[in-house]
């Protein structure tokens, strides 16, 4: 069965000129379509159940868009949203009226600026954005500040910690929001720390508050000079933690340790702490609890030349060097590669048997987070 005569003339009309976007209100059975003078619309009248018209209206767009009427295959929804969608056809899928094909495009690597834009308008949605935003393209074109504006509002709707914690981290790129969002951000952290994840993944040097530095701190960085000189990668990273910025980072960790909320926040936590020493050049074993995490720093720090742990013998002559110039601080060294081995694995033990949150959740994970708490401590000497 073909579409009604008057709505097959008025979609022909319609795709006869040049269009951007098209979307489909299935509530109200109305289609709408997006040019460059604006927005029109086809009152849809189905002769049929209105899903099987839908799909009629769909193929039809398909044919006219892709010269085939099969249409977006929803089925590659794994697929597509794993951002493989070939670039060349990223404006044809948003005139196919097919929500899964819009989802294709934002998660698509090859999205501009301009198909942001026409994307937003085919979908608005706090995934959608979240998406948009992972892409450099659209965080500096005209569309991020939009994107990041309506995440931001929908942010206390937000009930999932890992969306409130990835929005939190998208909009705090660049130059998206002012200093007044991101205080405010801050501020409500203090009643969700999800958002402190949020602003440890993007601003780990740049937090909206900031601690005193380290007491020893000059002292260290005076006696580190020559290594620091010559780029030593954990001098500089010793150096980092003992600097203001460095000790409101080990607050704000501190801070999340004590109360996460659910799983998804102490994985994303464990993420950011180990994107915080990325820099250092130590193997990345991925299969670790915190008693193989205590080995290993220890380990890393009784060794000599290469050592356990480092990924060639220069990385390990740094580390030594270190040990060499800074004979009574050990502990703070040991520290820092106890910090700079932490992952999400060390979190396997206890979540593989366990699907709790809240209070009984923070209980079993205490043989975790409290050797990370206590390495924390040593390194802001309290």
């Amino acid at each position: 069965m073909d579409l009604t005569p008057e709505d097959a003339l008025r979609i022909n009309v319609l795709l006869a000129s040049p269009i951007e976007a098209v979307r489909i209100d299935e509530s109200r059975m109305t289609l709408f379509a997006l040019s460059e003078k604006g927005e029109a619309k086809v009152q849809l009248n189905p002769n049929c159940r209105d899903e099987s018209y839908l799909r009629r209206v769909r193929e039809t767009l398909s044919s006219h868009v892709l010269g085939s009427p099969g249409g977006y295959p929803v089925y590659l929804k794994r697929w597509t949203r794993m951002g493989q969608a070939r670039d060349e056809v990223l404006e044809s899928l948003l005139m196919l009226g097919e929500p899964e094909a819009v989802v294709a495009v934002v998660n698509a690597a090859g999205i501009t600026d301009e198909l942001a834009r026409r994307a937003w308008w085919a979908s608005q949605t706090s995934d959608n954005a979240r998406c948009m935003l992972q892409q450099a393209a659209v965080v500096n074109g005209e569309m991020g500040p939009v994107l990041a504006d309506f995440l931001i509002e929908f942010l206390p709707f937000e009930e999932e910690a890992r969306n409130q914690i990835k929005t939190v981290s998208l909009v705090l790129q660049g130059e998206l929001v002012n200093e007044n969002v991101r205080s405010g951000l801050w501020q409500k952290g203090r009643l969700k720390n999800a958002y402190y994840v949020g602003f440890l993944q993007t601003l780990p040097d740049a937090l909206p508050v900031r601690q005193a530095a380290h007491s020893d701190r000059e002292r260290v960085t005076r006696q580190l000079a020559s290594l620091l000189a010559e780029d030593n990668p954990f001098a500089v990273q010793l150096c980092r933690l003992l600097s203001p910025a460095g000790q409101t980072y080990l607050a704000c960790v501190e801070a999340v340790l004590k109360k996460p909320s659910n799983q998804d926040v102490m994985v994303e936590l464990m993420c950011a702490l180990e994107t915080y020493s990325v820099t250092l050049p130590l193997e990345r074993q991925r299969k670790f609890d915190i008693s193989g995490v205590v080995h290993l720093s220890g380990a890393l720090a009784g060794g000599a030349g290469a050592g356990p742990g480092c990924t060639d013998g220069v990385a390990g002559q740094c580390l030594q060097a270190l040990f060499q110039v800074l004979p009574d601080d050990e502990h703070y060294i040991r520290a820092m590669l106890f910090l700079a081995m932490l992952g999400e694995p060390v979190l396997d033990p206890v979540f593989s048997r366990t699907d709790a949150i809240g209070t009984v959740m923070r209980k079993q994970l205490r043989p975790v987070t409290e050797p990370i708490s206590e390495h924390i401590k040593i390194l802001r000497g309290s």
